[in-house]
Order: C-alpha cells, then sequence, then structure tokens
C-alpha cells in the first residue's frame, strides 16, 4: 500500500474515531426532553466527573482506564467503544469505497445518522424526527452531486420509502385498529431512499422485514407476551441500508442472478 492511501486511511479511522465519540452524546442525550448535544461538557453519568481531555480520547482512553471510570471506578459501558470502533470502521470502508470524494463526506453523514438511529430506536423506540426530516433534504440536495445517485432516483426513493411504509402501516391498522409501525420509521425510510435511491428500497425493505420478523419472534418467545412484543424496526432497516450501500455491486449481481435461474432476462 502506498503511502498516500496509509495516510488517507489513518485519517479516515481517526476522523471516523472522533466523530464516533461524538455521537455517542447524540446517542445519549438526543431523546431527553430538552437534552442538548453541547452542554454540559462530558462527564461521567454514574458520579458526574467532568471528563478531561485525556479521559475522552476514542478507543484509547478506555483501553488505558481499563474500561472503568477515573473518579468512581464503575464500568464504562462498551456502548461508548463500539460506537467509536464502529464509526471508525465505517469512515475506513467509504474512503476504500469512494475515495476521498464528496460521496465519502455524504455518506458520511448517512452512515453516522444510521449509528445514532440504530442506538436511540433500540433504546427508546423512537426515530427523532431532527434527524430523518433533515435527513430527507440533505440526502435530495445531495444527489444533485452525487454520482452514485441521480435527483430523480433520490425523489423517487423518498416518494416510495415514505409512501410503502404508509401504506403498510395504514392497512395494518384498518385490519388491527392499532398502529404497527411508528411514523419514525415511514420518514427513515424517505430518508434511505433520499440517500440511496429508490432502487435500493426493494432489498432494504425485504431484508429488514425478514431479519426483524425472525428477531421478534424470538423476542415473543422469550417475552412471553405473544404479539404485544414491541420491536424497534428502525435498526433493521438501518443495517439494510448499510449492507445496501457498501454492497450494492454484489446484491445487484446476486438479483440478476436470480433472475437468470428463473430465466428472467
Amino acid at each position: 500500500m502506498e503511502l498516500d492511501s496509509v495516510l488517507v486511511f489513518t485519517f479516515a479511522v481517526a476522523f471516523g474515531a472522533i466523530v464516533g465519540s461524538f455521537l455517542n452524546v447524540v446517542i445519549l442525550r438526543l431523546p431527553e426532553e430538552g437534552g442538548s448535544i453541547v452542554f454540559p461538557a462530558s462527564h461521567c453519568p454514574k458520579c458526574g466527573y467532568v471528563l478531561r481531555w485525556y479521559d475522552n480520547l476514542p478507543l484509547v482512553s478506555y483501553l488505558m482506564l481499563h474500561g472503568k471510570c477515573r473518579s468512581c471506578h464503575q464500568p464504562i459501558s462498551l456502548q461508548y467503544p463500539a460506537v467509536e470502533g464502529a464509526m471508525a470502521l465505517l469512515s475506513a470502508l467509504l474512503v476504500w469505497r469512494f475515495d476521498p470524494s464528496f460521496e465519502y463526506f455524504l455518506y458520511f453523514l448517512f452512515v453516522a445518522a444510521l449509528l445514532v438511529i440504530i442506538f436511540i430506536d433500540f433504546h427508546h423506540q423512537i426515530i427523532p424526527d431532527v434527524i430523518s426530516l433533515p435527513g430527507i433534504v440533505l440526502g435530495f440536495v445531495g444527489s444533485f452531486f452525487n454520482s452514485e445517485v441521480s435527483w430523480q432516483e433520490s425523489a423517487l426513493g423518498i416518494l416510495f420509502g415514505g409512501g410503502v411504509l404508509y401504506a403498510v402501516a395504514w392497512s395494518y391498522y384498518l385490519l388491527k385498529k392499532q398502529d404497527g409501525m411508528g411514523g419514525g420509521d415511514i420518514k427513515f425510510l424517505a430518508m434511505i431512499g433520499a440517500f440511496l435511491g429508490w432502487q435500493s428500497l426493494p432489498f432494504v425493505i425485504l431484508f429488514s422485514s425478514i431479519t426483524g420478523s425472525l428477531i421478534g419472534i424470538v423476542a415473543m418467545i422469550r417475552q412471553n407476551k405473544g404479539g404485544q412484543a414491541r420491536i424497534p424496526f428502525g435498526p433493521f432497516l438501518a443495517v439494510a441500508a448499510g449492507l445496501y450501500l457498501y454492497l450494492q455491486d454484489q446484491i445487484m449481481a446476486l438479483w440478476q442472478a436470480y433472475l437468470g435461474l428463473n430465466g428472467v432476462q
């Protein structure tokens, strides 16, 4: 690997880890009513100890502190290094896929949003509008400069992404007389369509539905609540969108091979 490539990947990893550290703050504070992602300064949620700069180095500080708060010595949640490490990896994969480019920075914001949504929806069963609604706008505006998705594909992605889940949610309500899917999921799929285009939606919907159903069955058995068990759908949509982003060519090749086996040209 050439020196320039090493420097680019080093930057991508470090940049991703630093942003991942900030995402931990967003994940923790955004769901709080009136919470601020700026104030107060980063601190231990158990004893209130204000973190010094050397306690806040992504991944490194967690290892140096052996996963414990410097002040109260209580364990630090594994979520913190997990988010930092995941964002570092996702950033490196993006620069490998797109090189340093407009697409890298556009999709960096996209995967950062996916990561935040996964954890917030998992913990709180909500997808904040403050992420999905600006995300729809950003994905569409970015499509005018995005070599991967045209503005027409992005517009159709917003229309079909929001429309498909809205139709599913409305049909479920008519049949069951209760909400089966939150409005956050609908807006989130519209955001995914804005960034990835309408052509991503069949895979995203199919993959998330299958994996969500399998995990839902396991949850119903373990929770012993039958059909009343509540499973957040956002994480499954986010994982499916991430897979499509990174493995689009392979996914489309498999789809074409499947069509060929069934005699469809």
